[in-house]
């Protein structure tokens, strides 16, 4: 690996996918790092978005596109969607692993992928950067070794809450490491203009207007890490001038999910011994906080000044490091809410194991009172019991609590 990489963790996934299927997609947001990891394992790439005439090359015969030493890298592959199925038959061709890596930013609008590359293609997914990616975590406490039933402690980190705004506000893109925050914070409302603008349009070649797309990521930025409802994002919409039918609503958040800048947090599915009704939809998320961040012009001063609004993203910040840690160890991360309001704010599940996790901003012994009485309170309903119950907190040391609940620094978490 070169000198300038930053190790991520899917580098073990790409890895086990090479060794187990002729070819590997590694699917996510733009600028989240995708090209810079396939390019550790390829022995050579084309770049689909670098010149128009090798699009056309590609458009004309594909196969042009994967002639070269194994893997090979196809860069962008979505903008020349027939590739597809030139890898695929070269797959079956060669009846060799570990021959091509793909990446794309955006889901063509058919999909093709699903239904064309079982058992040829492993598919990866990737996130901006997680804190313990990026060095601001130490990783001290475990996601495996919680699920595990293991418990470790650690003092906490030298940042504090000033910090752990920058650090949300910052995001996880590589590029932003070494940047200063304000050019990173101008560079994520960039990012966000050139989605609205012309990203969008590449999902399926439809023009959708920009000024409803920025309003509607506006409007998602305002709920980010919540149930939000399509009836609250039409109304959020319409109140800064702009109008979206509900067709057009599906229409556009299912182009901001094509291109990985919408994600959900799907609500898990495990049954209480009470009759409860659970909350079926799922919670919305910006795939970094950092971009409803800049959508909403907001800046590390104004978090801490605005408790309520930093506490939400910081959710949304946990939601995104979970999902990293969970995939990296074969888990998925889930919401659960009861109609009473009761919820775990996330839940990790991975095979018969689950965990329920509460996110709190602050580690004040009465906010972590409150949330762990919760955890153990909506536990009991339970069939089955988790392999862990924890409150993620923003600062403070990371311990195990007399009742069995951990409290964790998100400065300390890690896969």
């Amino acid at each position: 690996m070169s000198a300038t990489y930053v190790p991520r963790l899917v580098d073990a996934q790409l890895r086990r996918g090479l060794r187990s299927a002729g070819a590997v997609l590694i699917e996510g947001p733009k600028a989240c790092g995708k090209t810079s990891t396939a390019r550790q394992r390829a022995a050579s790439s084309v770049r689909l978005d670098a010149s128009p005439q090798i699009r056309a090359a590609g458009e004309a015969d594909p196969n042009l596109l994967l002639d070269g030493l194994t893997p090979r890298l196809i860069d962008e592959w979505q903008l020349v969607p027939s590739v597809w199925n030139a890898v695929r038959y070269q797959v079956d061709e060669r009846q060799t692993d570990g021959q091509f890596i793909l990446t794309g930013s955006a889901t063509p609008a058919d999909d093709i992928t699903r239904h064309t590359g079982a058992g040829r293609v492993a598919r990866i997914r990737m996130a901006p950067l997680s804190l313990y990616e990026s060095g601001a975590s130490d990783g001290a406490v475990s996601l495996e070794r919680l699920l595990g039933g293991e418990h470790s402690s650690s003092l906490g980190s030298e940042l504090d809450l000033m910090d752990v705004a920058e650090l949300l506000c910052r995001g996880g893109w590589p590029a932003h490491l070494h940047r200063d925050l304000e050019d990173a914070l101008h560079a994520n409302r960039d990012y966000l203009s050139t989605v609205a603008a012309a990203d969008i349009i590449t999902v399926d070649g439809v023009r959708r207007d920009p000024r409803k797309v920025t309003e509607l990521i506006y409007a998602l930025a305002r709920s980010n890490g919540t149930y939000v409802t399509d009836k609250t994002l039409k109304a959020d919409v319409s109140g800064r001038g702009q109008t979206l039918a509900t067709r057009t609503l599906a229409s556009y958040m299912d182009a901001l999910q094509r291109l990985w800048i919408a994600v959900e947090q799907t609500a898990w599915g495990q049954h209480l011994r009470s009759g409860a009704q659970l909350r079926k939809a799922p919670k919305r998320h910006l795939i970094d906080p950092s971009l409803a961040i800049a959508a909403l012009g907001a800046s590390p001063a104004s978090l801490i000044n605005d408790p309520e609004a930093f506490g939400q993203h910081f959710e949304s910040l946990v939601f995104r490091d979970l999902s990293v840690y969970a995939q990296a160890i074969g888990g998925t991360v889930h919401a659960y809410q009861e109609s009473s309001g009761a919820e775990f704010d996330a839940v990790v599940v991975r095979g018969d194991e689950w965990a329920g996790f509460e996110v709190k901003l602050s580690a004040r012994p009465e906010v972590v009172d409150a949330a762990a009485s919760g955890l153990l309170a909506l536990t009991r309903r339970m069939r089955r019991p988790p392999a862990a119950l924890a409150v993620v907190t923003a600062t403070g040391p990371s311990y195990q609590r007399p009742d069995g609940v951990d409290v964790i620094s998100v400065l300390n978490l890690g896969p």
